[in-house]
């Protein structure tokens, strides 16, 4: 049997020959059934070792002759050992710094040192939270109580529900137990998010960035965060490069050089957010979702959202260089995200009072504003239709009627 988390599919060995018998709910009363209907005292059933097989065995083993847990492959990660020591390795810094050659790290400014400090909390309390989630869903796992119905399981009906599962004692001390923790953690993320929000709030080239398709607050601060002084890179290509976002480049000889995939070198977290925020991008109207469509046409979602990462660190670079704001800028929604900005650092609410976001709240001016974005998209699509999967050469844009007019060209001179 292989089990999953809502069903699991059965088959059985008989003859010589696989025969189907069919998807099992997993639930215990539905699991039981089965077990009545289609195994006998004589059967031996194999199931993987996940984490409701416990449970599983449990129901199982009354009614077939043995149930077998079978261990998944593990795989053995052999480190390189290096002979090192202290002294060796302080003989070594010195003469790279003597020679010139040592790699310097660059020192963020105190004020840079607090958000990226303070970043990094909220991504430890995130995961935090993540975790306590995984142990009260593996619990509900591990004795076979269906799904939840609500969409979150720890909201006002998600907990409601939860409290009337059948649960051992153990275990329903422990689901309180992480509960309350959750609700820790949810006050504590909320106090480091109004700290981050006053500081985006202060803070000019956070909001500038705030100005692009798919970049909120917690994107918008953790990439400044990660940048510093953006004088420090003198081009968009050694910000991408310091994010780890270019491509590795083998070559060797005369060799022509191989491209493979992103280095993932330089600050993850930075990385993480802006591809995060590229797949919020592709679906924000305008010439990041028309590159985004460019490039899974060819090599497929996935490469398609990490190139247009790399298009928002080089749209980044480019805005806090030149202190702009984004071109294809929609006013009211900006307006809308320095709002919420706001209401997260704490501002008091404006009940009954018209905001810098009222004008979000008028579909006219909302269908405008998308309108133009849209017509933005549709000038970089008829721009980039004909482009060959290299991009344009020397700046110009190829055509498909010219492509195919040099082919035709080529193949009567063949």
């Amino acid at each position: 049997m292989d089990i999953h988390r809502v069903f699991a599919e059965a088959v059985a060995w008989m003859d010589g020959k696989a025969v189907r018998l069919g998807r099992v709910d997993m639930r215990r009363d539905r699991l039981e059934e089965f077990a009545r209907a289609s195994l006998t005292h004589d059967d031996h059933v194999v199931v993987e070792a996940t984490g409701n097989a416990a449970a599983v065995v449990e129901v199982l083993a009354p009614h077939v002759g043995r149930v077998v847990i079978a261990n998944p492959k593990q795989v053995r990660l052999i480190a390189h050992a290096r002979i090192k020591t202290d002294a060796i390795d302080a003989a070594v810094l010195a003469k790279l710094y003597a020679s010139g050659f040592l790699p310097e790290v660059w020192v963020p400014d105190e004020r840079t040192g607090a958000l990226r400090r303070q970043v990094s909390r909220r991504e430890q309390l995130v995961r935090q939270r993540t975790r306590i989630k995984n142990i009260v869903q593996s619990i509900l796992h591990a004795h076979l109580v269906p799904p939840c119905p609500h969409a979150d399981l720890f909201g006002h009906s998600g907990r409601a529900w939860l409290a009337r599962q059948t649960l051992p004692e153990d275990e329903r001390q422990a689901v309180e137990r992480h509960v309350r923790t959750l609700d820790r953690l949810l006050e504590d993320l909320r106090v480091v998010e109004r700290d981050i929000a006053e500081h985006a709030l202060e803070d000019g080239a956070v909001r500038r960035l705030m100005t692009i398709p798919g970049i909120d607050m917690i994107v918008a601060v953790g990439l400044a965060a990660a940048i510093g002084d953006v004088g420090r890179f003198p081009s968009a290509e050694k910000l991408v490069a310091y994010l780890g976002l270019n491509p590795s480049v083998r070559q060797s000889g005369e060799g022509p050089a191989r491209h493979g995939r992103i280095t993932k070198q330089g600050r993850g977290h930075a990385r993480g957010l802006l591809v995060e925020a590229a797949w919020a991008a592709a679906r924000a109207p305008g010439p990041l979702k028309a590159f985004f469509g460019r490039v899974a046409s060819r090599r497929g979602q996935h490469v398609a959202a990490v190139a247009t990462a790399r298009k928002l660190a080089v749209l980044a670079w480019r805005l806090l260089t030149r202190g702009e704001d984004y071109a294809w800028l929609r006013p009211a929604l900006q307006a809308r995200k320095l709002r919420s900005l706001e209401l997260r650092a704490g501002r008091p609410r404006l009940h009954g009072l018209r905001g810098a976001a009222f004008d979000y709240n008028i579909k006219g001016i909302r269908q405008r504003e998308r309108q133009a974005a849209e017509a933005a998209e549709t000038a970089y699509r008829k721009l980039t239709e004909g482009w060959a999967q290299s991009g344009p050469r020397k700046g110009r844009a190829r055509t498909s009627a010219a492509g195919e007019e040099r082919r035709s060209e080529a193949a009567r001179r063949g």
